[in-house]
């Protein structure tokens, strides 16, 4: 008579849940900024918004200052000579 094997209990090959949470916390935005533009550079804004349907305004500006501040920290790195 064979014997009948208890299912395996399958490992979980993912990454932790614990760790997601903490990376999902890191990148939580806390921090506030406020920013003032004049009439013609909102202007601008709202054109190019429009113009290539952008949806958050915030986020598009976030990323080009992100991308100047990189770009500025690549551009002037410490050298070794």
């Amino acid at each position: 008579m064979a014997k009948k094997s208890s299912p395996k209990k399958k490992k979980y090959s993912g990454v932790d849940p614990e760790y997601l949470m903490k990376q999902k916390a890191s990148l939580k935005r806390i921090y506030r900024k406020s920013i003032l533009f004049n009439q013609q550079e909102l202007s601008m804004i709202d054109e190019y918004c429009s113009r290539f349907s952008v949806g958050s305004r915030s986020a598009l500006i976030r990323k080009a200052v992100m991308e100047r501040v990189l770009e500025g920290l690549e551009a002037n790195h410490p050298t070794l000579f």
